[in-house]
């Protein structure tokens, strides 16, 4: 099973659209895959149509004492092989309680680790913050994907995210590589060249080589939870992602074949 953390410290850069996206393209491609909703807002449980009351089963259920199991809380899709988690309001709750309520830095760790071989992928969509959800998602992730928006301030974001990153991977003494997708690009501006050239120059190879358009088209609900082909949705940003998949799966790929 492959843990993909799906975050950035700034909101508004297409976390929960690059989750959809590419749990979605993972799910045609015949993984079994769980994408689970971290983020209190819930955008990516609205999106498959789950209402906010009342509250449903789900993320805030494996912070419990007496925690439920991952696959027993996972919704079926339309789309084959794809299931997800919902999200809940009162996640934001879960700092205070980790004041008194020891353990709940490692709760999606130790979901995963009971859950077993269900999953080929998890995909966790991050709420904007630093807080227990981030980092729980972070310590438990093999993989972490930062979508960023290539204009100027979203840079400073990037970094931040990344110095977190960096930070986790210290504390838990294994390798957390990290993937940079740039997002929401609009290639007909000089500040989007110039943005997508920066976070090239200072990250290298770990930022992808393309980037996704801004394609208001994207971001159709059906596009992205319906089992209808892809082609019944032209876009540029749906191809743009099953490049974007291509390559984060040669990355990881790559990367497995250098540590044999």
């Amino acid at each position: 099973m492959r843990v993909w953390a799906i975050a950035n410290q700034k909101g508004g850069v297409g976390k929960t659209t690059t989750t959809l996206a590419l749990g979605r393209g993972l799910a045609m491609r015949g993984f079994r895959v769980l994408l689970v909703d971290l983020d209190p807002h819930a955008s990516l449980t609205r999106a498959f149509g789950v209402p906010a009351e009342p509250q449903p089963a789900g993320v805030l259920d494996l912070f419990d004492e007496n925690p439920a199991e991952l696959p027993r809380l996972a919704r079926a899709t339309e789309i084959e092989n794809l299931a997800f988690v919902a999200a809940q309001t009162p996640l934001a709750t879960l700092e205070r309680r980790s004041a008194t309520q020891p353990g709940l830095g490692l709760a999606l760790s130790n979901a995963l680790a009971r859950a077993g071989a269900a999953y080929d992928y998890v995909l966790f969509d991050c709420p904007p913050t630093l807080g227990l959800l981030m980092v729980n998602a972070l310590a438990a992730a093999d993989h972490v994907i930062i979508p960023t928006q290539t204009e100027p301030l979203a840079l400073h974001g990037l970094k931040g995210m990344c110095r977190t990153s960096e930070m986790i991977e210290r504390s838990r003494r294994r390798a957390l590589p990290v993937s940079i997708l740039p997002t929401l690009h609009d290639k007909r501006t000089r500040t989007g060249a110039d943005t997508l050239k920066a976070m090239q120059d200072a990250h290298g190879d770990a930022v992808w080589n393309d980037a996704i358009p801004n394609d208001t088209r994207i971001c159709s609900v059906e596009a992205l939870t319906h089992s209808a082909p892809a082609a019944q949705y032209p876009g540029r940003g749906l191809s743009a992602y099953r490049r974007a998949l291509d390559w984060l799966l040669l990355t990881e790929a790559r990367a497995t074949e250098q540590a044999a």
